[in-house]
């Protein structure tokens, strides 16, 4: 059984009513502070859960990525990320390069400095 936010015309207070949704209006709301009817419903923002594929597309964002190249720890930032929205563990290897990523160590250095780095063909950057 759910609060509904109310404020009241004449005071101006805001306050909240516990109703079953069965009384839901049904009965009448009264402002507890000056006794008045004369109220309307305030309506709470609703926050809404996007899915995954639609938040990587909006990681995707060029306006987001604006910087990725110059500031290695922008990178850094953007692939831990991705990593938190995948929900996925991507090894010690992924976290070293983020590590050194976020401490500004370029990836240019960073793949001289692992040269097995990504031994199967693919980067992690």
């Amino acid at each position: 059984m759910p609060n509904y936010g109310y404020r009241c015309i004449d005071c101006k207070r805001k306050f909240e009513v516990f109703q079953t949704y069965a009384a839901y209006g049904k009965e009448a709301v009264i402002c507890p502070h000056c006794q008045s009817s004369n109220v309307r419903r305030k309506f709470n923002r609703v926050r809404v859960k996007s899915g995954g594929h639609s938040r990587l597309e909006a990681m995707a964002d060029p306006s987001r990525l604006a910087g990725i190249d110059e500031d290695p720890r922008a990178l850094g930032s953007m692939m831990r990320e991705m990593q938190q929205e995948l929900g996925e563990e991507m090894g010690g290897e992924f976290d070293e390069v983020v590590d050194r990523l976020n401490k500004g160590q370029s990836p240019d250095d960073i793949e001289s400095e692992m040269p097995d780095l990504g031994a199967e063909g693919d980067t992690p950057f």
